[in-house]
């Protein structure tokens, strides 16, 4: 299986969590996926009145520099530990 396919079914597994990850867990997931997707953070920062776009804005920040291969490696891993 390609990476980018286990990458897909991890994005599919995601949805179906037994549990619902904490919030520090769900930023971690919504930054690798950006990562993996995007690249780099991209854009302004949000603005202070918007705590949750700054929340995830930030935590995609700090991947910065990590190539999309890791991003989707590190999804796939930690999407994989989540469904125990």
């Amino acid at each position: 299986m390609t990476l980018q396919t286990q990458f897909e079914q991890a994005q599919t597994d995601s949805k179906n969590l037994s549990e619902r990850p904490d919030n520090m867990t769900l930023l971690k997931i919504y930054a690798l996926f950006k990562q993996a997707t995007s690249g780099d953070a991209e854009g302004k920062r949000p603005g202070f009145t918007d705590m949750v776009g700054r929340a995830k804005w930030d935590a995609w920040d700090a991947l910065k520099g990590t190539s999309k291969e890791d991003a989707m490696q590190q999804y796939i891993d930690l999407i994989e530990e989540l469904k125990g």
